[in-house]
């Protein structure tokens, strides 16, 4: 880590880490490692918490039945060059799974916070089970790093939050899960892809197909891969023959590397900073699909901890502006390197657990700033009708489907803004009771 950074900057770090801390990494949802179902990009991964129920119904009515659907996909699967023996092994006993719906289907009212997820993400046991397995895999990951210029510190992380270095890979049958979903008809084509993509992995000889299990949606092994992702980017790093991302660590982590590559990794680049807002800041910026040079962002006011000193070269560097909690919460400059972890898994928060679990490594990623915890997240149902508030003033947040996606942070950014507030973008409580009273 810090690979890029001068001595001089690292000495003045150490002195200046108790009041602010500058997270640089030397460069994916809840994860396995977590057991929760995926999440959305903002403002953290969803989890249903005890004593809530969520908005599901596992109910199908199906035009056909599995025997009939099965019936019809063999000759696509076919057609896609998958052999009948291969076809009819991989689907003997296969039946729909009713928990696969239901997780499906699941909508969770509440949220949990983006601190309690770091909380979780970043735990003591995590981070010192991933500083021995970077000791442990000194000599593989050197190699990795070698082939594919992708950081260990970042691979370890990934590795970590995925399935906790291996242990917790999903017990489900990638067959029955994938089959499940093709069936159930809300994403049938999706679905159907994934599933002839597992059919060719079996077919290939990488695994058998009792043995490929992962997750409900199908995602797969140590540092959990859907089937086209992994016959895109996994790879035999060790030589066997197989691409095995179930048992051999050095083809999970070799794959994952390949596959931050082929995002645009670059190593030895951090993958941002924390950094201070100056008063009256203009937060339409904060946005994650407006990027300037880290020059720009610094001569309109923004600041790097007390003290430090940017890479040689990281002047240039294109970077957005990151609020995961809005304007009263920490703030951070995102470069290249943190738009590829968001690749691996389209989340900040997951973007940002991984960026400081690579950091907390050796001894860095701890935030200065402060999290507004009193400020807890919109519901599901708040966040509804959040939207129908907004599309009745005029700012059209588009469908009010609990999903805060652009149109309905633009729509929340003209609410704060004719309310004179930050206009962060970011859905409170406070904006809720003010629209509802207007």
């Amino acid at each position: 880590m810090l690979l890029s950074l001068l001595p001089r900057w690292k000495t003045r770090q150490l002195i200046a880490a108790s009041s602010f801390i500058l997270l640089v990494a030397c460069a994916e949802k809840p994860t396995a490692a977590d057991a929760l179902p995926l999440a959305p990009a903002q403002p953290a991964p969803v989890v249903t918490l005890p004593g809530t129920t969520p908005d599901v119904s596992t109910e199908i009515q199906p035009l056909q039945t599995f025997a009939q659907w099965q019936a019809d996909f063999r000759p696509q699967a076919l057609q896609a060059g998958i052999a009948p023996d291969t076809f009819d092994r991989a689907f003997l006993g296969i039946t729909p799974d009713m928990d696969v719906i239901k997780a499906d289907r699941s909508q969770p009212e509440f949220t949990r916070p983006v601190w309690e997820y770091l909380e979780g993400a970043l735990s003591p046991l995590r981070v010192r089970n991933g500083k021995k397995l970077l000791e442990q895999h000194a000599d593989l990951l050197t190699l990795i790093e070698q082939r594919y210029g992708v950081d260990r510190q970042v691979l370890v992380a990934v590795w970590g939050m995925e399935s906790n270095f291996g242990q917790f890979q999903g017990n489900k049958s990638v067959i029955r899960s994938l089959a499940t979903l093709a069936y159930e008809g809300r994403r049938p084509q999706f679905a159907q892809d994934q599933l002839i993509a597992a059919l060719q992995i079996i077919q290939h000889g990488d695994i058998q197909p009792e043995a490929m299990r992962g997750s409900w949606a199908g995602a797969m092994g140590q540092t959990q891969f859907i089937p086209t992702t992994y016959n895109t980017h996994a790879v035999d790093f060790d030589g066997d023959g197989r691409r095995d991302i179930w048992n051999s660590t050095a083809d999970a982590l070799a794959s994952t590397a390949h596959y931050l590559q082929s995002s645009g990794w670059k190593r030895g680049q951090p993958w941002g900073f924390e950094v201070q807002v100056p008063p009256g800041f203009d937060y339409w910026q904060a946005d994650g699909s407006l990027r300037k040079p880290v020059s720009d962002w610094l001569a309109l006011g923004v600041k790097l901890p007390a003290g430090t000193q940017l890479p040689v070269g990281s002047n240039q560097l294109s970077a957005a502006l990151l609020l995961p909690a809005g304007a009263r919460g920490p703030a951070f400059l995102v470069l290249d390197n943190f738009r590829a972890i968001l690749k691996y898994n389209n989340s900040s928060s997951y973007a940002l657990a991984v960026s400081l679990l690579g950091d907390r490594f050796t001894g860095w990623g701890f935030i200065a700033g402060s999290w507004p915890k009193e400020d807890l997240p919109l519901s599901r149902s708040e966040r509804m009708e959040l939207q129908n508030l907004l599309n009745s003033k005029g700012h059209e947040a588009g469908n009010p489907d609990g999903i805060i996606g652009a149109n309905t942070r633009k729509a929340i950014r003209n609410a704060q803004q004719g309310l004179g507030w930050p206009a962060d973008g970011y859905p409170t409580h406070k904006l809720l009771e003010s629209l509802r009273q207007q």
